[in-house]
């Protein structure tokens, strides 16, 4: 056991959900929580893990009161987990992440907003640019954005 779970005498549990209903799930058991006073510390539904919800409480007791009142809450599948198990969800991840030199994306907001475009280069440093080749210009002058707001159409190399 970790020093911080001996310090809270708290255990992190993994809740089975209905794909899709993990945001649906997580609201109901905060306002079930608060309801019923039981002592939920943390909720987490990760966007990368689709049908589970990550739950923080010092009794397993407490989770089965919040699975009978929930209903898109299946089962709890292990007893418990630790907290290194859950950092990879809660580090940020870089937006340009599922972007790639020679994806074809969407500009998503800004003057350019609606037109569609060629990734040509990723930037490297503290910014997170890409550089893109507008599909309906005359001329192909290109562009420099953040990479957030763009989505990506079709995953493409060069």
């Amino acid at each position: 056991m970790s020093e911080n779970e001996n310090q809270y005498n708290s255990k992190i549990y993994v809740v089975k959900t209905t794909a899709n209903k993990e945001k649906s799930v997580i609201r109901s058991m905060e306002m079930v929580s608060k309801k019923e006073n039981l002592e939920v510390r943390s909720l987490l539904a990760p966007e990368d893990l689709k049908g589970y919800v990550f739950v923080e409480t010092p009794s397993p007791e407490v989770l089965d009161t919040l699975l009978m009142a929930i209903p898109h809450a299946r089962q709890v599948l292990t007893k418990h987990i630790y907290l290194p198990d859950v950092e990879t969800f809660l580090k940020p991840k870089p937006i340009s992440a599922g972007i790639s030199e020679g994806s074809i994306v969407e500009i998503t907001s800004g003057p350019f907003r609606g037109e569609k475009a060629r990734v040509k280069r990723l930037s490297t440093g503290q910014q997170d640019e890409i550089t893109l080749e507008l599909f309906d210009a005359v001329v192909p002058i290109p562009i420099t954005i953040r990479s957030d707001t763009v989505r990506v159409l079709k995953k493409e190399e060069l």
